[in-house]
């Protein structure tokens, strides 16, 4: 029998890896873009997201355990999916553009999506909520460093 947790990282999984879909052009456009100097921490990045992504999954799984194949929880499971998708969608799709102000956008999107999410959660179960935070804060983080690109690099708006 398949379990539940095991759907959902699969899933998480499936999703996640959209994000490597990307040319290798379009990874040396974004490569050649300036920084603002206090990012010292960009080679983490992929980590704190991984780590983000097996927290959300982890969310939902307490979700969905909490009260299974009800309509409130599809509703939340495609909340979580198109959460994934929207933050998944970021890279390649601002990548493919070549602009910073259409990953601002999505990352902005993920970032309201998250909230909504999280405090849809959290007369659910305190834990689901608990572990949306690192996607709550970290979100809102990784869209004002694009924003931040944006004034260093107005031509990549």
């Amino acid at each position: 029998m398949i379990k539940s947790w095991m759907v959902i990282g699969a899933i998480t999984l499936l999703v996640g890896l959209g994000g490597s879909l990307i040319r290798p052009q379009d990874a040396k456009w974004f490569n050649r873009l300036q920084r603002p100097r206090w990012l010292t921490f960009e080679r983490a990045i992929p980590f704190i997201w991984t780590v983000i992504f097996i927290c959300g999954a982890w969310s939902a799984y307490i979700v969905w355990q909490n009260d299974p194949y009800s309509a409130k929880t599809w509703l939340l499971m495609g909340l979580y999916f198109l959460l994934e998708l929207v933050t998944i969608a970021y890279t390649p799709v601002m990548f493919l553009q070549r602009s910073l102000k259409v990953g601002t956008i999505i990352g902005g999107t993920g970032a309201v999506m998250s909230i909504i999410l999280a405090l849809l959660v959290l007369p659910i179960s305190l834990w689901a909520f608990l572990l949306l935070l690192p996607y709550v804060i970290w979100s809102p983080i990784g869209t004002y460093v694009t924003w931040k690109m944006i004034q260093l690099n107005p031509e990549a708006a």
